[in-house]
């Protein structure tokens, strides 16, 4: 497989390994928007959200708040972002679901990304489209 985060996993790519169990590894960003930015990955090779079970994703979300926890103590940070980039139409250059846990401190400069609002009667439409889903 010529994923860089299974070959991470596998030992063959060297990391800053933060945190390991049975089923996820996180690691530094070797690109981090701040010190101690760490990607939360499940060891399965799985490519979006959708893919995860229910229990390989409780297993991401407490590793996170584990690792969450860590890094404002040890950082002595205020904060810290998650994200995740689900797909290629949401910027996701590595498939292989991953999460990014930020470190973030007050006036940081890091922003939220451009706001809006929605028309009349558009609200309605777009929850008329995913409710039909669920």
């Amino acid at each position: 497989m010529d994923c860089i985060f299974c070959k991470i996993i596998a030992g063959d790519i060297p990391s800053y390994k933060v945190y390991e169990d049975k089923q996820v590894l996180a690691f530094f960003d070797i690109l981090p928007i701040s010190p101690g930015h760490t990607i939360i990955v499940p060891k399965k090779h799985l490519s979006d959200l959708e893919d995860l079970t229910n229990e390989e994703f409780s297993a991401i979300a407490l590793a996170t708040k584990k690792i969450g926890k860590a890094v404002l103590s040890g950082l002595d940070v205020k904060g810290y972002s998650i994200f995740l980039d689900n797909k290629s139409a949401a910027n996701q250059h590595v498939p292989h679901i991953h999460f990014h846990l930020v470190p973030r401190k007050e006036g940081d400069g890091l922003e939220r990304w451009p706001q809006s609002g929605y028309e009349q009667n558009e609200a309605e439409f777009f929850l008329k489209k995913i409710k039909a889903e669920l």
